[in-house]
């Protein structure tokens, strides 16, 4: 069965390839396992060219998390965690994830209470901006804490994106 256009007729393949070629347009098999196959008449370099094109446009429209990493110490100064914190807000306003690693050392292991009690204090600090993805977990010497930004500051950023790159065309179309 051959589809040209709007109408579809049953041919034979040699008579499908005689008005393709005279068309300079290619036959393309749509369904083969269908009795009789179903062809179809048409620019498989056009068509193949849309496909791409429909592709790249949809990896710009992606939105590539990264994971910041955040250090912190459990007997961190107030200054310290203050300055840690406005590093992390900056990641997640960003639309990055953020690990915050506390790292004990020597005998701080024995309070590991004390290094869980800053994590979460950290992580309710920036409860506004992001949910915790992973509670405080101990892996050797490091604690961490996984925190993800909210959707609103996700559609945030893509908005913010989106008007950038329409800003940037519209500069492109005045020169």
């Amino acid at each position: 069965m051959l589809i040209d256009g709007g109408s579809q007729k049953v041919m034979s393949t040699r008579d499908a390839q005689k008005i393709a070629s005279q068309r300079n347009l290619d036959l393309v098999i749509v369904q083969a396992k269908a009795q009789p196959p179903v062809a179809r008449i048409m620019d498989w370099g056009k068509v193949k060219f849309e496909q791409q094109k429909k592709l790249r446009e949809n990896k710009k429209k992606q939105v590539i998390v990264q994971t910041k990493e955040v250090r912190l110490s459990p007997v961190i100064g107030e200054g310290d965690f203050e300055t840690r914190q406005k590093a992390a807000t900056k990641f997640l306003s960003a639309g990055n994830k953020v690990k915050l690693n506390l790292r004990f050392r020597g005998r701080m292991m024995t309070h590991q209470d004390v290094g869980r009690k800053v994590l979460l204090k950290m992580a309710d600090q920036l409860k506004d901006l992001a949910n915790i993805d992973q509670m405080p977990q101990l892996l050797g010497r490091q604690m961490s804490l996984l925190l993800s930004p909210k959707p609103e500051v996700i559609k945030k950023v893509q908005s913010e994106k989106k008007s950038k790159i329409k800003e940037n065309q519209d500069a492109k179309d005045e020169d």
